[in-house]
């Protein structure tokens, strides 16, 4: 027991060690959020959330992107009305890049799994 407990610490700090270098710009943080989002199936995964927990809390992304990582980490079935909020806020934003406007249009219009042409721009989204 007390083995399985030093082995399972020793991963999460290793893991942890490597993990800022992860999402410490935008397009990494983009292609993992569309990921996340192409699969997603009512909410994430418990590994899905976090992994956007290390997103939105990785001062190394831009606000927005952060802003939607914490948008989807908090998805059941659809994003709540404070998220939808913020999602609304970075679309009208002229500063916000494309695919982070791409991104909160999709979290806002997202009910239980994201449309066929919402996964299809994920998916490219992936592939940038």
């Amino acid at each position: 027991m007390k083995i399985k407990f030093i082995g399972n610490l020793l991963t999460v700090s290793i893991l942890a060690s490597f993990t800022p270098l992860a999402f410490a710009d935008n397009a990494s943080a983009a292609k993992a959020i569309a990921g996340i989002l192409a699969t997603l199936n009512h909410f994430p995964s418990d590994d899905d959330k976090l992994v956007l927990q290390e997103i939105a809390a990785d001062e190394g992304v831009g606000r927005g992107f952060r802003a939607i990582a914490a948008a989807v980490a908090n998805i059941q079935h659809s994003a709540t009305d404070e998220d939808k909020e913020i999602m609304q806020r970075i679309l009208a934003s002229e500063r916000a890049a494309e695919n982070a406007k791409a991104l909160a249009s999709i979290v806002m219009n997202l009910n239980h799994t994201p449309s066929a042409e919402a996964i299809t721009s994920l998916q490219a989204m992936r592939l940038e």
